[in-house]
């Protein structure tokens, strides 16, 4: 995900990046000329008849995305402009912008980040953790692997940054360690053990987001953005994504520790010099499993289970929502229930419940409010016929198998937001892509769900992701060992969600790729 949580440990900033300017000088310039570019095109491009607040919405659009991708304003303060352009350029009316900002998106991350921040809280996610890593072996190369697998898993459920942060000071104990004891006998330490772990982290907790819908941001824009584009579309289930993006992450994580340890950073057939121990003493550290863990898993597994058991996009698996009376019940309600629980279940540690306040109010905000501003953009795109002319003016690569057109649209993507917010680029990006694709020929989700997914896989740049910069931080890694490491990932991400989309994808979402669906059509 795109934020910081605070959680147990802690990691040392990252060293400053040297440019040829400072970034307030940058973002100042960039400032004016996204406001005279907008301008420009607002007054300078021809109205349709049918349409004559395209132009308008057009500048409104450019100036969000200069003041989003060269961080002019706050991302958050930038994903309020919608609430004071759009009614003052005739786009749409407040009520209607306000709705774009109360989606029920919205409060199935808002909830399922609440859930998280009450496993954090229960330090439950901290055991799971060790488990995992504990279960997988102590030698080096496995030690990277339980450490992939680890955070792979967290980050289905909660934010990569706290999974980072969960890690990191177990894997610096185990650095710590592993050197101490080579020193003992005499030894160096392994060479590139230390990067390729903390890098392993680091792109593994990207990796596993991909798994869930609440997995990261840019998944939950896909499913609103789809929905608000094109109203008639099927529902993007939690059991349909996760049909799809579990077998992609887990193959990406297997195949990323082999590239960290066979190809980039190989590792001698060593045996571990003491890193046991320091598993062993972070287990028996945290003693036998609390109540307070308990009742917050059991919440927590409660309300995953109805996520994966409600119904499947596709209708032929049946659910709870099939009983009686429960089908409009969403995602969106259950997560809420889940953390409305925690603030009404008693600790049994502490006074109070489960929740507080106080842990409640870290939730990420921003987030919320760059999701509203991304679908009232959404909803512009879509009033004004920005999107559609935007989508013809793609028709020229009509021609292309789908596949194609997958693999050109994955590596922008990719490459984008090494520099770029990914939900800021989501919110930017698909619903351009879904009008695209009917001009294509295509099933807009052909192209809207595998950038959904490369949107996760910035793995090159320091700046990309608030995980590269936390383990970019530690001293283990130098940015040309992330960039070189980083490109390989990238291009490994190209080439598997290419294949996991037309294997895996187009069956479990119901996807005929080169069909457009009657409900993409516009009436």
């Amino acid at each position: 995900m795109l934020f910081f949580t605070m959680s147990s440990g802690s990691a040392p900033p990252a060293p400053p990046v040297t440019t040829g300017a400072s970034p307030s000088r940058v973002r100042l310039y960039a400032g004016v000329v996204g406001a005279v570019a907008a301008l420009a095109v607002g007054l300078g491009v021809t109205a349709p008849s049918d349409h004559p607040q395209l132009p308008a919405m057009a500048g409104a659009a450019l100036l969000m995305a200069v003041y989003w991708i060269f961080d002019v304003l706050p991302i958050a303060v930038t994903s309020l402009l919608p609430l004071a352009l759009f009614p003052l350029l005739g786009v749409a009316d407040p009520s209607a912008v306000a709705g774009a900002y109360g989606k029920p998106t919205i409060f199935l991350f808002m909830g399922g980040f609440m859930l998280a921040l009450g496993i954090e809280r229960a330090g439950l996610h901290r055991r799971i953790a060790l488990a995992i890593v504990a279960a997988i072996g102590s030698r080096p190369a496995r030690l990277v692997l339980g450490f992939m697998v680890a955070s792979g898993v967290l980050s289905m459920w909660i934010s990569n940054t706290a999974t980072v942060m969960v890690m990191l000071p177990i894997a610096a104990a185990i650095l710590r360690s592993h050197e101490e004891a080579a020193a003992d006998r005499g030894a160096a330490p392994i060479p590139g053990f230390g990067t390729a772990l903390m890098l392993g982290i680091a792109y593994a907790a990207n990796i596993g987001g991909m798994g869930t819908l609440v997995g990261t941001p840019p998944n939950l824009a896909y499913r609103q953005i789809l929905h608000d584009v094109f109203p008639a579309a099927p529902e993007v289930s939690f059991t349909g994504w996760m049909l799809l993006g579990v077998p992609l992450a887990v193959v990406f994580v297997a195949l990323g520790w082999l590239l960290l340890t066979r190809v980039l950073f190989r590792f001698p057939a060593a045996p571990a010099f003491g890193e046991r121990s320091v598993i062993r003493d972070a287990r028996r550290a945290l003693g036998p499993v609390r109540r307070d863990e308990l009742r917050a898993g059991l919440v927590f597994a409660v309300v995953a289970l109805l996520w994966v058991t409600g119904g499947s996009g596709k209708g032929d698996l049946p659910g709870w929502r099939d009983l009686p009376g429960l089908a409009k019940i969403g995602d969106e309600a259950v997560a809420m229930a889940g953390a409305i629980l925690l603030f009404a279940i008693p600790s049994a540690e502490r006074p109070g419940a489960l929740m507080d306040w106080p842990t409640a109010v870290r939730l990420p905000w921003g987030i919320l409010l760059l999701f509203g501003g991304g679908f009232a953009l959404a909803a512009g795109f879509e009033s004004t016929g920005l999107s559609g002319a935007i989508g013809g003016a793609l028709g020229g690569l009509s021609g292309l198998p789908p596949w194609v057109l997958v693999v050109i649209v994955c590596a922008v993507m990719t490459f984008m937001t090494e520099l770029t917010s990914n939900t800021a680029t989501a919110n930017l990006v698909l619903p351009i892509l879904g009008k695209a694709a009917v001009v294509m020929g295509v099933d807009p989700r052909v192209l809207m769900v595998p950038a959904t997914l490369s949107a996760s896989c910035a793995f090159m740049m320091p700046v990309a992701t608030p995980t590269n910069a936390i383990v970019f931080g530690t001293g283990h890694i130098t940015i040309p060992q992330m960039v070189r490491a980083g490109v390989w990932l990238n291009l490994l991400g190209v080439a598997l969600i290419t294949a996991a989309f037309f294997l895996i994808g187009v069956e479990v979402l119901d996807i005929a790729p080169a069909v457009v669906p009657t409900w993409a059509i516009s009436p």
